[in-house]
């Protein structure tokens, strides 16, 4: 009787989630998916009424801004998200809008880490689930396509970050001319570890080595600079490979390096990238894990605990560990992490689990949390204590977050005070997420059970929509099937000492050049792909990238044994020279002032016409008045990725100007000067000054940002004790806390 009471006791606390949870049945979950569905829409057409082209929609002002890059940032990431939901005709049309609206040829500094993981990601994500959604498949595909062209052709503007002693990038780039003079070589362990999903897809794609060859090099350089205990610090320089930043965690700064080691292996079958995860892990389960299931901060090289704090980054933990099969550890840490979320209705950006307070309250609507739910409810076969979990944060943010055209970060936990400010993961993965947990017969969910045979135009088959989905760190999903359509490598070549071998399965590929008539109807020209392509899609390799790849940089193969000496410099160890104490520092940075902005604001003739206007006097003629609503409507015209200039029926446009009517007259005013046609056409004789100007012209309003919406560039948090940082190469804030 003892042996069954104690029995019986177990199996209850065990269970005490399931049994408290509440009633799921399938009328309920599609009641839940039909909201977040109404949700992502009510999300997505704001952005287009009031934000689009700009990067992010500002959900209080009902307005946009450029954030990232100023290339239509949100509606790249929602592309495959509008694919997961069924909505095929908005894809459709928002495809069509991209590719005739965004070049990436501009003069901008941009995240390396950011503009990967968004873009790139994005863009190769709606290129491989776009045969669901339209059957106008371009010739070749999935070995062709305007978005995978896209991708290749940010992916090849990123690769100048690579040109490292190290391996490791750098994390800004300018879109034109490669990484800026004076760039810092301090980034983040995220910002180098965070690129062979897209990358290695994007080499399966499009045959190229390069780029699987560098992502796969910034792996194994990172993973030898680990530390004597085996951990990664926060923030390292890239050219001398010295540790800035020693403060050691699963959070922001190091997140998904770890999350594409596991991926990555999964995603190319590559097993030294599970055991190089494997080998991390070992110390981080022996200093940073607690037996309560919480993760903290330590010093990097002796173990001793700096932060003791979660950080809403950390969640996406335990949906990594369900996916090498650690469900025990990983509900562990969810119902911690659960537990904060009913104390704010979300989990601050940092909590200290000491003091059992939020130190740093806000919230930007992050989907960590809920993609471990959505990993871990298929994990555990349909857990519904993991429902609950999704539910309490879709009631928080419906009850706080929503405004008339969009949903608004947190600004507070504790107040549930809002920020101006939607970015576009809400759009590629909050929502997403949400979305497939309560959707478990999603296409994404396929168990392999079914799939398609998919013929290539070089007679290959394989096999597509066969499930086995992974997805990027920004949710964008990667068909694995799909990589086996157009080139194999050889994955025993990973060291990379040699270029992989691929094999090519088209002999020649077609480029599809769709342009449209001023009559709005499409037609279609196939043209023979250029031969002078290194790819076959339409862009030229640059050859001094692939020279500094091939033959400046040492081999990165990861060691597993005596790989603790001091770092050198690959050229150091060229020569034979013993590195010096000058060959190891940092080259000096430039003050602030010299060093280019990261996104535009104003053109420097605009800024000196607004304080002419201010004076009295007259502005110059390139800040005349825009055209009138109608006048631009006349005269619209759109930029193909090929840099031809053909007409566009304005009445493509209509869909979104309902969204007028909202405004006051000052705003309609604005908007209809500053926005008409997306504020991407250009007039008819071709100006591209004024194009330029009016794309990029700023307000007042915009200018002045919340206190919060500051930089990135890093501030102190006043008298609570945490120093707040931030990598140059992601969104992630690394708090320092200060004892």
């Amino acid at each position: 009787m003892k042996f069954l009471f104690y029995f019986s006791l177990i199996n209850l606390l065990l269970t005490r989630h399931s049994m408290c949870s509440r009633h799921y049945d399938r009328h309920r979950l599609l009641e839940l998916r039909s909201e977040v569905k109404e949700m992502f829409e009510h999300a997505y057409h704001g952005y287009m009424k009031y934000a689009y082209p700009y990067d992010e929609l500002r959900p209080l002002t009902c307005d946009g801004v450029d954030t990232w890059g100023s290339y239509s940032l949100s509606l790249i990431d929602a592309l495959d998200t509008l694919v997961v939901m069924g909505l095929h005709d908005e894809f459709n049309k928002a495809v069509e809008y991209i590719k005739y609206n965004v070049s990436f040829d501009a003069d901008i500094n941009v995240s390396v880490f950011e503009t990967n993981i968004r873009v790139v990601g994005g863009l190769l994500s709606a290129h491989m689930l776009s045969h669901r959604a339209t059957t106008e498949l371009e010739i070749g595909w999935p070995c062709n396509g305007p978005l995978l062209r896209m991708a290749e052709d940010v992916a090849r503007r990123l690769l100048p970050a690579f040109d490292t002693p190290t391996g490791m990038p750098y994390g800004t780039v300018n879109l034109r001319s490669g990484v800026p003079e004076g760039e810092t070589t301090v980034t983040c362990t995220a910002g180098v570890g965070t690129f062979i999903l897209e990358f290695g897809t994007l080499s399966r794609l499009t045959g190229d080595f390069i780029f699987e060859q560098v992502a796969l090099k910034a792996l194994h350089s990172l993973f030898n600079h680990r530390s004597k205990m085996g951990l990664m610090g926060n923030h390292l320089d890239v050219a001398s490979g010295l540790w800035i930043a020693h403060d050691s965690g699963i959070g922001g700064g190091i997140d998904s390096y770890f999350e594409y080691l596991v991926k990555g292996s999964l995603l190319f079958n590559l097993p030294h990238l599970r055991s190089m995860f494997d080998e991390l892990r070992k110390p981080i389960d022996k200093y940073s894990a607690t037996s309560t299931g919480w993760y903290f901060w330590v010093n990097m090289q002796k173990g001793q605990v700096t932060m003791p704090i979660f950080q809403s980054l950390e969640s996406y933990w335990p949906g990594l560990l369900s996916l090498i099969g650690d469900i025990d550890i990983a509900m562990k840490s969810m119902s911690n992490y659960h537990d904060v979320v009913k104390l704010y209705g979300f989990t601050p950006e940092v909590y200290n689990v000491v003091n059992q307070e939020a130190a740093r309250d806000s919230f930007p609507l992050r989907p960590e949390l809920i993609e471990s739910a959505m990993y871990l409810y298929k994990a555990t076969n349909g857990d519904p204590y993991l429902l609950d979990i999704g539910s309490d944060i879709l009631r928080s943010i419906q009850h706080s977050s929503r405004t008339r055209c969009g949903y608004a970060t947190i600004k507070s936990c504790k107040k549930h005070s809002l920020q101006n400010r939607m970015e576009s993961f809400f759009l590629a993965e909050t929502t997403k997420y949400l979305y497939l947990l309560f959707d478990p017969d999603n296409f994404i969910h396929n168990d392999g059970s079914h799939g398609k045979v998919w013929n290539t135009a070089g007679g290959r088959e394989c096999i597509i929509d066969a499930g086995g989905y992974i997805f990027n760190t920004e949710a964008h999903p990667i068909d694995p099937g799909l990589l086996h359509c157009c080139y194999i490598a050889d994955n025993n070549d990973w060291s990379h000492r040699q270029q992989p071998k691929y094999q090519r399965f088209m002999k020649s590929s077609l480029v599809v050049d769709k342009k449209k008539e001023s009559t709005n109807q499409a037609k279609d020209t196939v043209t023979e792909e250029n031969s002078n392509s290194a790819s076959g899609h339409g862009f030229t390799v640059d050859e001094s990238s692939v020279y500094w790849t091939q033959q400046t940089h040492e081999d990165q193969r990861p060691q597993f044994k005596n790989d603790h000496q001091k770092p050198t410099l690959a050229a150091d160890a060229i020569s034979g020279r013993s590195p010096t104490i000058e060959s190891l520092q940092p080259p000096p940075m430039p003050p602030p002032s010299s060093r280019p902005p990261v996104i535009y604001r104003m053109d420097d003739q605009l800024q000196d016409n607004k304080k002419k206007e201010n004076d009295g006097e007259t502005a110059d003629d390139s800040d005349k008045q825009f055209e009138t609503s109608n006048q631009l409507q006349e005269s619209a015209v759109n930029l193909d990725v090929s840099g031809s200039v053909t007409a566009v029926d304005s009445n493509d446009f209509h869909d979104y100007d309902d969204g007028f009517k909202d405004l006051s007259s000052s705003d309609r005013q604005y908007q209809q000067s500053t926005s008409v046609d997306y504020d991407r056409d250009r007039n008819a004789n071709g100006d591209d000054e004024n194009w330029k100007a009016k794309q990029h012209r700023w307000t007042s309003e915009k200018l002045q940002q919340d206190d919060e919406d500051a930089s990135m560039t890093g501030h102190d948090d006043g008298d609570n004790g945490y120093q707040v940082l931030s990598c140059p190469a992601t969104n992630n804030f690394y708090t320092h806390y200060r004892w």
